[in-house]
């Protein structure tokens, strides 16, 4: 690829000086170097518009889905199974358009983000040990220092087998929501426009906004949330899928609403394990945010992103795709 931002007539021999007087040459640089950006700016119109459609098509589903819930189930709190319900069908809203794009992009499925291949394998285990084993230090380091009690059980017997598996395909569920929702089309879509970290970041404050909604959040764990889903594109990056944040995201939130039976982004779901409290300030318990709202939450992901870069130093989104294009692309760092 040439990549000198001059004409090809402005690489040839200069002539010897003419007597003759001549007219002044045209200078045509600047027309010529205009094309990059006016490719540039068609990606970036062309990628915006595939997520726009991307989003109504998942607007519209959403809307059939919240009208069949309403008239299945008019009245909110109900049983948890419809809670379950609702979140396999926002999953289907996340991920169900994204198969229509792949079809538009002539691209497949699996190039979003989660390739059958590696479904449910070692990534997203390990991905799911590193979600509870961050949780159970940060729930540690609270009771340390005086802030959170366990108390005793709230669940006995068979209910609470139950209620521990509901939860594990429940947060499973959400993982793939959110995951594929923030970092799966989106930002591989994005990415073509804008390249992948201010795509990155561009969602990731949206992941972080979106969470205001839920009753009992507050500004520390918005700013959380959003830099928790920074720290998942870093391993979408690194590992080239979303299997591992999927594992991270689940057992994450297992560990909170079932497990530790903390507050979870400002909501208390029922069916958990413990009698569970917290005392002391909110900024060091998180109060109504739970965890996730504590000062210490900050610490752990600090901690997370140093790990992850020192332990998964190769970037691996998009290998096989550019390899395929012949590419470029460094792959041994962010």
């Amino acid at each position: 690829m040439d990549t000198n931002p001059f004409p090809a007539s402005a690489q040839q021999p200069i002539a010897l000086e003419s007597s003759v007087p001549t007219a002044a040459p045209q200078s045509t640089p600047i027309l010529t170097t205009s094309a990059p950006a006016e490719s540039r700016l068609r990606l970036i119109g062309v990628a915006v518009l595939h997520w726009v459609l991307y989003l109504a098509m998942g607007g519209v589903l959403a809307a059939v889905l919240l009208t069949g819930l309403r008239l299945a189930h008019p009245h909110a709190g109900g049983w948890v199974g419809w809670m379950m319900l609702a979140e396999i069908g926002l999953t289907f809203v996340a991920i169900l358009p994204a198969f229509v794009m792949a079809r538009v992009e002539g691209r497949p499925f699996g190039d979003f983000g989660l390739p059958a291949r590696t479904a449910f394998g070692r990534n997203f285990w390990v991905g799911t040990l590193w979600g509870i084993a961050s949780l159970s230090a940060l729930i540690l380091a609270l009771r340390l220092a005086g802030a959170f009690e366990l108390g005793s059980l709230a669940l006995h017997g068979a209910r609470l087998v139950k209620f521990a598996v509901f939860y594990a395909v429940f947060f499973l569920l959400t993982g793939f929501f959110e995951e594929f929702l923030f970092r799966g089309y989106s930002q591989w879509v994005l990415s073509k426009g804008i390249h992948f970290w201010p795509t990155a970041v561009l969602l990731s404050v949206a992941f972080g906004l979106v969470h205001g909604g839920n009753p009992g959040e507050a500004k520390t764990g918005l700013v959380a949330a959003a830099l928790i889903g920074f720290f998942f594109c870093l391993t979408l990056r690194r590992t080239g899928s979303l299997w591992w944040a999927v594992g991270f995201h689940m057992s994450w939130d297992w560990g909170e609403s079932y497990l530790y039976s903390v507050p979870d982004s400002g909501g208390m779901m029922p069916g958990h394990l413990l009698n569970s409290s917290f005392h002391g300030p909110a900024w060091l318990t998180g109060g109504s945010v739970g965890p996730e709202g504590s000062a210490l939450v900050f610490i752990v992901i600090v901690a997370l992103w140093v790990l992850f870069d020192r332990m998964y130093p190769e970037v691996k989104y998009g290998a096989l795709q550019r390899a395929a294009a012949g590419a470029l692309e460094p792959t041994s760092a962010a």
